[in-house]
């Protein structure tokens, strides 16, 4: 049976991170709802309470009933998880004098406590609440404090407080999963492996021979039709199930006419030479027609999205004993379509229901994936790192990279500009040492170390890059002896972990100059090259 770890929802931003940083450790773990818990599902070995927007005072707070699992697997609060657990058992958490947020230090911290088992002295944590616990319940004993909090962290052998009436609950109130609390990492691995007892059993290794026996017996010998897109997702699906049924897969991939320069060719060959099975409809004319005279980013995405189900249906109605529909939707994909009370708060383009007269069944090989696992997955099957390093792309393409409306000779221009940055960005190498390199290594990116250094290209080191080419706005510049009219190009490059949040990259001098230098001299009708410097929030990463 594979062991899981729950991580139960709250509403926090970072709830998402905390489930990466146990599936890091090689442990499965899934995120619901805060009013989901499994309650007959004997593989739980551990329970997380997250964060949460709210104050355990308000009426509209998330309330759990905690002795579906407290007692029975250990228990770890964090932030709102923390203060939930004082409050419901007989604790105190009032407004703090001022609200806590960003670093501070644990001043004093029990090592001798499995939790914090080789913490060094001082070590910086992230706080981020309003509220702070200002008495533990009765029976627990306070682990770690910082000079501002002393409830900064507490324990119990058990719910009662008393040794043999069940698991340990901990509870912290700053955040380990986030980058800033500098042995978070080792917090969670304390929990997940020591005092949960994870066997370690979750590896891309481990997924890759376990999805494919279970594709083989969920599909029988029945064909499949699976829509690419050239990206990391669909691609690492569908050599999983090339891996499960062969050439019973029909890849379908669609040039709408907006994807970046010769990409379409590219990806063709790409795919060839991984021996998929692969029909490459060129339906660029159609999509250029339908868009003429529409500027509006979300009428454009409308049509777009209309107009390639409409291709697809047609090329899929053609392998007429297709049974499934794959798709590589990942587990953000699923855990963002829905809120925590269950609505449906924005329709994603891999999460929306099948066309009903196809009546195909849903396939969905990489659904409990983080985009880093897709990634080693996709090098444990020795695909080419250039695929599976390759930056998200939006699915309407540069439709939603260009202001106003879209033709052909447009886009040929952002293929242009788009494609000296990515150039640019790939052959731009950076050297990392440390906590960085180690990093880099242990996702699997192949780099040798030299002396406590890897080299690796920028490329790689940015999340999502590319350009955007301001249609509507004219700049003046001079040319030679001439006076130029033509458009501006904004270049927009940034990090993250997970999109969710992002900030701009803070690329070299030399490099931007470089590549501004040869846009302006090498692509006609741009005039200008500006850098885009705005994070997310309260920007996007796109700017339709």
């Amino acid at each position: 049976m594979q062991q899981k770890i729950i991580i139960l929802d709250f509403g926090s931003q970072t709830t998402q991170l905390i489930g990466r940083r146990v599936r890091e450790l090689d442990t499965f773990c899934e995120i619901l709802p805060y009013n989901k818990f499994p309650r007959d599902d004997e593989s739980v070995i551990g329970v997380i309470l997250s964060g949460s927007p709210f104050s355990v005072h308000d009426p509209e707070a998330f309330r759990v009933d905690l002795s579906q699992f407290m007692g029975r697997v250990p228990v770890l609060g964090i932030c709102y998880g923390a203060q939930y657990i004082s409050h419901t058992l007989g604790g105190k958490v009032e407004k703090a004098d001022s609200r806590e947020y960003g670093r501070a230090h644990l001043q004093t911290v029990d090592t001798a406590n499995p939790l914090f088992k080789g913490f060094e002295p001082n070590s910086q944590v992230w706080m981020s609440h309003g509220d702070t616990i200002t008495a533990i319940p009765d029976g627990f004993k306070v682990i770690g404090s910082t000079r501002d909090v002393k409830n900064a962290a507490y324990y119990a052998p058990s719910p009662t407080g008393k040794e043999g009436d069940g698991c340990p609950v901990f509870a912290v109130q700053f955040h380990p999963e986030v980058f800033h609390t500098v042995q978070g990492t080792q917090l969670l691995r304390n929990f997940v492996v020591d005092i949960c007892g994870s066997r370690q059993e979750w590896s891309a290794a481990s997924f890759v021979d376990t999805t494919v026996a279970e594709l083989k017996q969920q599909i029988g010998d029945d064909r499949v039709i699976l829509g690419l897109s050239g990206g990391v997702d669909s691609s690492v699906a569908a050599v999983l199930l090339n891996k499960a049924i062969g050439d019973r897969l029909t890849c379908i991939f669609v040039d709408h006419g907006m994807l970046r320069k010769n990409e379409f060719r590219q990806v063709m060959d790409d795919y060839k030479v991984l021996g998929l099975n692969v029909i490459g409809v060129d339906a660029s004319e159609k999509f250029f027609t339908d868009l003429k005279g529409v500027s509006d980013p979300e009428q454009k995405r409308k049509i777009i999205g209309r107009d390639f189900v409409e291709v697809f249906n047609a090329e899929a109605r053609k392998i007429t004993d297709a049974r499934w529909l794959a798709q590589g939707t990942i587990y953000p994909d699923r855990i963002e379509s829905l809120n925590i009370t269950g609505k449906v708060i924005k329709s994603h383009h891999n999460v929306g229901g099948l066309p009903k007269e196809m009546h195909l069944q849903l396939c969905e090989p990489l659904k409990w994936l983080f985009k880093d696992e897709v990634r080693r997955v996709g090098r444990q099957m020795d695909m080419p790192e250039h695929l599976i390093t390759r930056h998200p792309f939006p699915g309407p393409g540069l439709a939603v990279r260009i202001l106003g409306d879209i033709t052909p000779e447009k886009v040929s221009v952002l293929q242009d500009a788009d494609d000296i940055f990515i150039r640019g960005l790939r052959e731009y190498k950076v050297k990392l040492s440390g906590e960085e390199a180690r990093r880099v290594l242990a996702a699997g990116v192949p780099a040798d170390m030299n002396d406590g250094e890897i080299e690796v290209s920028l490329y790689d080191q940015v999340w999502q890059a590319g350009a955007v080419l301001l249609s509507t706005v004219r700049s003046v510049g001079v040319m030679g002896d001439e006076r130029t009219y033509e458009n501006p190009v904004a270049l927009r490059a940034v990090t993250s972990s997970d999109a969710m949040t992002a900030d701009w990259a803070h690329l070299p001098y030399d490099l931007m100059a470089k590549v501004s230098n040869e846009i302006i001299n090498k692509v006609r009708g741009v005039n200008r090259v500006c850098y885009d410097i705005s994070s997310k929030p309260p920007a996007t990463i796109e700017w339709e």
